[in-house]
């Protein structure tokens, strides 16, 4: 195992983080390295710019919440069985 550096992320990394990055929700240490990633790594830069394409897409839908019934039955079904 080799070992880790708190600025050095993976793809992996960066797949996790994307969300709050886009948001601008991290840390400045993990907002650092996140865009030290994305400097290298082009994959990744694809990756964010579809999110913000996805993101822009679905801002522009106007989407509203269900129904309150139809929220109730989904919350119970996802709650896990005891």
């Amino acid at each position: 195992m080799r070992p880790r550096f708190p600025f050095v992320l993976t793809c992996r990394d960066v797949t996790e983080h994307a969300t709050d990055y886009m948001e601008g929700a991290l840390p400045v240490r993990t907002r650092f390295a996140v865009r030290l990633h994305l400097a290298l790594c082009r994959m990744c830069r694809a990756y964010l710019e579809q999110l913000r394409r996805t993101a822009a897409l679905l801002r522009g839908r106007g989407l509203s919440a269900p129904p309150a019934e139809v929220e109730a039955r989904i919350v119970a079904r996802a709650k896990p069985e005891r």
